[in-house]
């Protein structure tokens, strides 16, 4: 009997350039941090700090510290202290005395490399994953969302998370067609970061910038809208503390290029859907979600753009978590449904 209390549930893990969630079966979503580890020198050894405990000593400690972030645009880019992390966010959603092999259903970009792919997988397997199952984060999203992706309807879905934009068209339990382009949140908060470092010399942390981007009153720009916001930060040239009045419209002009980028990314898509699915998008319309989707008035720009209607997906910054942690609710069945490595 006592062998049976050590059986570890099964678990999602969706992997995000800014965030990682993990789900644990039949509970939800139980971690919810920052993807970022702060280390004193080199190697996993000399981590001090894991996820918003990390997040929260940014720009409040010594100088040498590395503040590290183990993903990029999607993708593993230190596999050693991404695995560190990634050990850190399962044995605190399931704790350390049920860690035995738990079966992991994992997300990631649908266009990524073979090493970058074979690098998660890794990973899961140095955490003592014993089946890991791999979905692609747009098919994880519409699932999460509530959309029928198992029925032969289609569904649009463009899933703009912090590293990378994932448009796709998901049918029959798959997706149909898809596109990823490594421009997000992430690139919309540099060009704001940009903007103010070159119109008002003004430096601004991550946090700060990400922050605009929410407080936008619109994202269309060349719109007169009479908005200041008050930002604060550090002054270029004196690097005294700066407060600076910015008008919001100049920071929707600022954001223009990865905007474009990511009607681009929609354009390209829905330009090469079958016929048959066709009628479906133009009746049931594009679902957004991610971290950036709520955007003030992105929906209403991408359905001026092309004439179909755009809906924010509910919780749309937990759509993909959500699905993923609904294949781990059922675990058993992704055989039948999808691709299983390990």
């Amino acid at each position: 009997m006592g062998l049976f209390q050590f059986v570890s549930p099964d678990i999602a893990v969706d992997l995000g350039t800014n965030n990682t969630r993990v789900y644990v079966k039949d509970k939800g979503i139980v971690v919810n941090e920052s993807s970022v580890i702060i280390t004193r020198g080199d190697g996993p050894r000399n981590v001090i700090a894991v996820g918003d405990s990390a997040d929260e000593l940014i720009g409040r400690s010594a100088g040498n510290i590395r503040i590290v972030h183990p993903l990029r645009d999607g993708v593993i880019v230190d596999y050693e202290l991404a695995q560190t992390m990634i050990h850190y966010f399962v044995s605190k959603a399931i704790g350390t005395r049920h860690f035995i092999r738990p079966r992991v259903v994992v997300t990631m970009p649908s266009e990524v490399s073979k090493v970058e792919r074979r690098a998660v997988i890794n990973a899961m397997e140095k955490i003592g994953a014993r089946q890991i199952y791999t979905v692609e984060q747009a098919f994880a999203a519409a699932l999460g969302t509530g959309l029928p992706v198992y029925e032969p309807q289609g569904n649009f879905i463009v899933d703009i998370g912090g590293g990378t934009t994932e448009v796709a068209v998901v049918s029959m339990g798959g997706i149909v067609l898809s596109h990823s382009i490594r421009i997000a949140g992430n690139k919309i908060d540099e060009a704001i970061s940009g903007f103010l470092k070159k119109q008002h010399g003004i430096l601004v942390t991550e946090r700060v910038a990400e922050q605009i981007k929410l407080d936008l009153p619109d994202v269309r720009a060349g719109r007169e809208l009479e908005h200041m916001a008050v930002v604060r930060g550090r002054d270029i040239a004196t690097g005294m503390p700066l407060t600076v009045d910015v008008n919001m419209s100049r920071v929707s002009e600022a954001i223009r290029e990865p905007i474009k980028e990511i009607l681009s990314a929609i354009k390209w898509v829905l330009g090469r859907i079958p016929p048959e699915l066709a009628a479906d998008i133009l009746q049931n319309g594009i679902f957004l979600t991610g971290g950036s989707a709520a955007l003030p008035s992105l929906d209403s720009m991408i359905a001026t753009e092309f004439g179909v209607p755009v809906s924010v997906a509910r919780d749309a910054g937990e759509c993909t978590t959500l699905g993923a942690g609904y294949m781990a609710d059922h675990f058993d069945m992704l055989g039948n449904i999808g691709r299983a490595d390990g």
